[in-house]
């Protein structure tokens, strides 16, 4: 296991290592420049125990922003890379004037957020992946370069009533998580158009001929589905009889929770005065987490003013789910006035629903995705096939891609 310690002071690194080898021991370090900042990485000795191997360099990121450590080593980032990591949690929000919250997201299809933003707290805990290997470490390049660039950064904010477990890592996305989407958007070079829903596919000529509410049809070599399961299912055309009953009775089995979140937007220099950046709330059946947005991911700024977003429970989103988003708004700022007494007057708000939000149950048997005709290639993929985190996009995509491989 390897971890590595990125800063431009040079003061810190004698004090750095004294502090971590009373963390880890049977350690060696290594001093290097890279891309012009001083690396310092740490081997630690394999025989220790992964959950010791990771919840250690969480302590010490959060010793090093609370100051702990030395003079200049609040700038540093710290980030584990390495060929094993067992636990993984994505924490984040959106910037600007749309819902942000603890993994909240924007309309799917609207903007570049997609199914990855839509993860939202679980009922009874946080939201978190479940034990398990990344298969050869394959998702290791995606947490290191977005790390290495600022897109994630570790989570040092304070979140009240949070449950973690031992090893657990915690990261935030300052720019919200849509920088991760358009991050590699930008890299791939694709032609993206929002607001296209899909209706009907069909097979014409061994290409797939794509209809859209609005506009007219498109011819495609290669189709890829990523929207929830019953989504899939509600698709006209030639594709209802290309899933098998098998792949239906999968499809069918996926199920959802559904939530509601509430996004209030304040004037600069407004103080929201409570110690916190986030809250899991047990005790209410309206509201399960409250994040200050902007503190959580340590943004704040004089010339922004703070965001408050509002999660609801799951119970709560399933019986108002057919509900309009005013009277659903109305209610939950009554039960957040419980909670919150004396909130300033937001300058704007945005209710958001959610019925397909996180995945409770997903398709069996599907590794990662579902391939629903071979010539031309047409699969499915996303959460539905994995679990609702960011450790779940990852794994869908990277077997998409080897199904992409496969038959290009």
């Amino acid at each position: 296991m390897i971890y590595r310690f990125w800063g431009r002071e040079a003061d810190w690194k004698s004090q750095l290592i004294r502090w971590s080898q009373t963390m880890l021991e049977d350690s060696s370090w290594l001093s290097n420049q890279e891309e012009g900042q001083d690396l310092l990485v740490f081997r630690a000795d394999p025989s220790l125990s992964p959950s010791r191997l990771l919840s250690a360099p969480c302590r010490l990121t959060r010793e090093l922003h609370r100051g702990r450590v030395g003079p200049g080593a609040r700038g540093l980032q710290l980030w584990p890379a390495g060929l094993w990591r067992r636990f993984h949690r994505l924490q984040a929000g959106h910037p600007g004037a749309e819902t942000a919250g603890h993994g909240a997201g924007a309309d799917r299809g609207r903007r570049a957020d997609g199914k990855l933003v839509r993860g939202a707290a679980e009922e009874g805990g946080v939201q978190s992946s479940a034990p398990h290997c990344m298969g050869q470490g394959r998702g290791f390049s995606f947490y290191d370069e977005l790390l290495a660039g600022g897109i994630l950064k570790p989570l040092i904010s304070p979140i009240d009533g949070m449950v973690t477990k031992e090893g657990d890592c915690n990261f935030v996305a300052p720019h919200g998580v849509s920088s991760i989407i358009n991050h590699y958007l930008k890299q791939s070079g694709a032609d993206i158009c929002f607001r296209q829903r899909v209706t009907q596919i069909n097979l014409r000529d061994n290409k797939w001929e794509v209809s859209r509410e609005t506009g007219s049809s498109e011819q495609f070599d290669i189709v890829v589905l990523t929207m929830p399961a019953p989504q899939i299912l509600q698709l006209r055309g030639d594709i209802t009889n290309l899933i098998s009953e098998c792949q239906r009775q999968q499809l069918e089995s996926v199920s959802y929770s559904s939530r509601y979140a509430l996004g209030l937007f304040y004037e600069a220099g407004t103080k929201i005065d409570v110690p916190w950046a986030g809250r899991y709330i047990t005790s209410n059946p309206c509201i399960r987490f409250i994040s200050i947005d902007n503190k959580k991911r340590n943004i704040e700024s004089s010339e922004i003013g703070p965001s408050l977003v509002i999660h609801t429970t799951v119970p709560f989103g399933v019986t108002h789910l057919e509900h309009s988003t005013e009277d659903v708004q109305e209610l939950i700022f009554k039960q957040l006035e419980n909670i919150v007494p004396g909130l300033p007057q937001p300058v704007a708000t945005k209710c958001q629903k959610w019925r397909h939000s996180q995945v409770t149950n997903a398709a069996a048997n599907s590794l990662g995705q579902m391939t629903l005709h071979l010539q031309p290639l047409l699969v499915c993929g996303g959460d539905g096939f994995t679990q609702s985190n960011f450790d779940g996009c990852i794994t869908s995509a990277l077997c998409v891609l080897e199904a992409l491989k496969k038959h290009i």
